[in-house]
């Protein structure tokens, strides 16, 4: 769930862990879509039959799957500026894929906000640390540290008022 706030309030989130996101699960058929979308059809991924004789006991999710997928895990969860014109995808730091998502698992997000600045009147940039959950297990997917860049709108001031 989202909540809002001011603009100039976005500061006081530093340090501030915000509530996890709804879980989601990795199905095989959204493993499917992603390999169609990037052609990256390893057999890990698209062959239930030929994984299951792996290590990992069966498909996994795409490791950029699981990152892709914060865009919308985190808005779920996301403390949103009012008047907010658009969210922008800025960037990811520290980037680590710490255990695979196994088809059928399900998922979530858990953000941190580490930082917050006004790069122009308007335009908000969180850095947030970001925990990928899976279900049932101690490690997580994936850690990173992700940049977003938020533009709200900005009020007009008349400056020929009497």
């Amino acid at each position: 769930m989202t909540a809002t706030i001011k603009a100039q309030d976005l500061p006081s989130l530093v340090g501030k862990q915000l509530a996890p996101s709804p879980w989601l699960e990795i199905t095989q058929e959204r493993v499917n879509q992603f390999a169609a979308a990037t052609n990256d059809h390893q057999f890990i991924h698209v062959d239930p039959e030929q994984a299951a004789k792996t290590p990992f006991g069966g498909p996994i999710a795409h490791g950029f799957l699981s990152l892709s997928l914060l865009s919308y895990l985190n808005a779920q969860s996301a403390i949103v500026p009012e008047n907010l014109v658009m969210g922008i995808n800025y960037g990811s730091d520290k980037v680590r894929y710490l255990m695979p998502v196994r088809v059928g698992k399900r998922i979530r997000s858990q953000q941190t906000v580490l930082e917050v600045t006004e790069k122009k009147p308007g335009q908000w940039l969180l850095k947030t640390a970001v925990t990928v959950e899976i279900e049932g297990e101690e490690t997580p997917a994936l850690v990173a540290e992700i940049l977003s860049m938020l533009v709200v709108e900005q009020e007009t001031i008349n400056e020929f008022q009497t």
